[in-house]
């Protein structure tokens, strides 16, 4: 986990590297990367490849701890690419063993972009699996830029008339470039001569199944069995790294899962997985964590939200999240609490995001879209919104205090094999209750009672919404709501709560348009 930064512009000369260092380069590029030092705390690197480009890259280190300084590559005379990567390749090993032997360079998991790079050029990137965005370049001014297919990790990017910027963060952005910026879509590519290409869908085509066994006798214990392997594989694969990794317990099911596995994988290596779970006192969420950690026999932390602390933390958070989504900030308070607990303990976390839209875990989806395909058309749209949403505040909250989250939910084989499931397999239980497929999956796994625990929504179980949304109703009036909304080219704010949030959104970021970043889940 780390921030990006690069500027390709070829109508202007940025300097050419001397001796290490960057000193020719612009002031302005060298300042985006200082913005972003808040995801890479370890180490930090730049490189002016040619005359056009620059890259500059922050690190966390995860993975081969000395060996993984970026901007990696650019090591011969030739037109070798130069790259900076943010996120994990979990399939490296396998790509390593495929590829010509000099194509890596290094033991890097990011190598394996380079090699794809280096062996197939940008038409190899949908090889790459695990959450990703990197810019790489070549002397001969040959650029690319390109983003996982369901933006789990961030890039944004913005376009003048004699440059072209990217970003891990908005607040990264020159000042007098921020109104261009927009978000760099997932599942792209893009180079200047060859323009934005589609390298692969947020949500993969379904894996084939044995269509013969799920019309036998025992259709629904053969797809759970499926459903626990496909899992607890990519669970077990999310833990790749050569520090420790803990788990967010929010005391749901999809944590609940997801520490489930890791915890019996790490029992197996003789180790104690780490938990960590946020809430005001004695909130559901934090109740049914700390039974779940305690059944699974982990090492335990808790972080306790208060009232005064929260309010403290708003801009800073809506800071640091980039949007104003009323719902994203809510489940962000905590969150930000919990990834500062974290950080003091862990390197890496593994979240439960995703699970709800590839197994229909939202009511909505039941009551609207009761047609099989229907259904599965809803859940792809979705996982393909959730980069501008859940997986937005994931990313900004944890990276805020040095943390890389990773989502097993999100894996290339899950999603595949989730939407290969027929659509009544996800339907609801006779009560009412959401992934009912899921849960019987993991029979045994969890508590029954904990497994069974009905869906609350962050905000909501940790307590953090009745800490919140209270705050704007004496603050803000409903004239000033009301005019707020009609005036000064506000876009669709819902509540005053909101409208508070997109003030200090705009305080922060001016010269971003809020268009370019509000994505609404819309839920019809």
């Amino acid at each position: 986990m780390c921030g990006i930064a690069a500027v390709h512009s070829p109508h202007q000369d940025l300097g050419t590297e001397r001796a290490g260092t960057s000193a020719d380069v612009p002031a302005v590029v060298e300042d985006m990367l200082a913005r972003l030092a808040h995801r890479g705390p370890d180490d930090s690197g730049t490189r002016t490849v040619g005359d056009h480009t620059w890259l500059g890259h922050r690190r966390l280190s995860i993975v081969d701890l000395d060996g993984g300084h970026q901007p990696l590559g650019g090591a011969d005379a030739g037109d070798d690419w130069s790259l900076v990567c943010n996120g994990e390749i979990y399939n490296y090993r396998a790509l390593r063993a495929e590829m010509p032997a000099g194509a890596f360079g290094s033991s890097s998991d990011s190598a394996a972009a380079l090699a794809v790079l280096r062996t197939d050029g940008p038409q190899g990137l949908h090889r790459l699996r695990g959450m990703w965005a990197l810019c790489a370049a070549t002397p001969g001014g040959r650029f690319v830029a390109a983003r996982d297919a369901v933006g789990i990790k961030p890039l944004y990017w913005a376009r003048t008339d004699t440059a072209s910027y990217f970003a891990s963060e908005l607040r990264a952005f020159p000042p007098e470039v921020q109104p261009r910026a927009e978000i760099f879509p997932p599942g792209h590519w893009w180079s200047p001569q060859d323009g934005l290409h589609r390298f692969a869908q947020a949500v993969p085509a379904p894996a084939r199944r044995a269509e013969a066994t799920y019309r036998s006798a025992a259709p629904r214990e053969a797809a759970e069995k499926a459903t626990f392997e496909s899992v607890a594989d990519s669970v077990r694969r999310h833990l790749m790294a050569d520090v420790e990794v803990g788990v967010f317990l929010s005391g749901g099911l999809d944590s609940g899962v997801v520490a489930a596995v890791a915890a019996e994988e790490y029992a197996r290596q003789g180790r104690t997985l780490k938990t960590f779970s946020v809430g005001t006192a004695d909130s559901p969420d934090l109740l049914a964590a700390r039974e779940t950690a305690a059944f699974l026999g982990t090492d335990h932390h808790e972080a306790v939200l208060d009232a005064e602390a929260a309010r403290e933390v708003l801009d800073d958070v809506v800071t640091c999240v980039e949007s104003f989504d009323a719902s994203l900030i809510r489940s962000a308070v905590p969150n930000w609490f919990l990834s500062a607990l974290a950080s003091r303990h862990v390197k890496v976390v593994l979240t439960g995001e995703g699970a709800d839209e590839l197994f229909a875990g939202y009511g909505y989806y039941h009551e609207r879209h009761t047609a099989p395909e229907d259904l599965d058309t809803e859940l792809r749209r979705t996982v393909a919104a959730l980069h501008g949403l859940n997986l937005q505040r994931c990313d900004r909250v944890t990276m805020a205090h040095g943390l890389e989250a990773r989502v097993p939910f999100l894996d290339h084989d899950v999603m595949a094999h989730a939407m290969s499931l027929p659509a009544h397999m996800k339907a609801l239980e006779d009560d009412g209750m959401e992934k009912g497929h899921l849960r019987r999956a993991f029979t045994g796994r969890l508590p029954e009672h904990l497994l069974w625990r009905r869906k609350e929504q962050f905000g909501t179980g940790s307590g953090a919404e009745s800490l919140l949304s209270p705050l704007w109703s004496s603050r803000i009036t409903d004239e000033e709501f009301a005019a707020a909304v009609g005036g000064d080219g506000a876009p669709e704010l819902r509540s005053k709560e909101e409208l508070g949030y997109y003030r200090t959104f705009r305080q922060a970021l001016p010269g971003v348009r809020p268009e370019a970043v509000l994505t609404r889940f819309a839920t019809v």
